[in-house]
């Protein structure tokens, strides 16, 4: 009898909002990088920078070719199986460093198309909620599938502690959940590729 073929590897882009070094929900990056190592196979997490993209003007797309770091942006994003948004709200939208990172990886070809996305946030009041559903409504345009459930919102200031000192996640039922995004994410990444997770 010929062996069960391996689930393939799934190459995740996770790409944070906030720019600021102690940031939530880079944090949470970190630790569904972390989670991932310890208990999801076959499943690499890459943070991927966006503070060294310039703001996106079309005057610097010269003869087809866009300024280098959006370029070695963009083939990240091309390359990659699937993403993590790790999205804070601001004014009841998303950021405008990851606005600008969607909109030059979505000029043409848009590099975003048919690919499985999640969506994570960290914050006060709706922990990110209102951020979450405008990122989704953006998705529509740009042909990316983001999964629906669970759905992962977390007040960062609501006791008990949710982050360190450092702004790792230090909450085990974040945790928890958080994993559960990621093994969601990994069975629609494998499911739009027409393959599924072996047991």
């Amino acid at each position: 009898m010929a062996a069960a073929a391996e689930t393939p590897l799934i190459r995740v882009a996770a790409i944070c909002g906030s720019l600021r070094k102690g940031s939530y929900n880079r944090g949470l990056i970190r630790s569904a990088i972390d989670i991932t190592k310890e208990s999801i196979p076959r499943m690499e997490i890459e943070y991927v920078d966006i503070s060294a993209l310039p703001m996106l003007n079309t005057d610097l797309e010269v003869d087809g070719t866009y300024p280098p770091a959006v370029e070695a942006f963009r083939k990240k994003i091309l390359e990659a199986d699937s993403y993590l948004f790790a999205s804070p709200e601001y004014n009841y939208s998303v950021t405008a460093p990851l606005k600008n990172a969607i909109d030059w990886a979505s000029r043409s070809p848009n590099v975003w198309a048919d690919k499985a996305a999640a969506i994570v946030s960290a914050g006060g009041g709706f922990g990110g909620g209102l951020a979450q559903y405008h990122l989704r409504r953006i998705g529509v345009f740009l042909d990316l599938h983001f999964i629906n459930k669970p759905e992962f919102v977390l007040n960062a200031f609501q006791p008990p502690l949710k982050f360190d000192s450092d702004g790792n996640l230090i909450d085990e039922a974040a945790k928890e959940k958080l994993q559960k995004v990621l093994l969601s994410l990994q069975a629609f990444t494998l499911r739009l590729q027409g393959g599924k997770v072996l047991k």
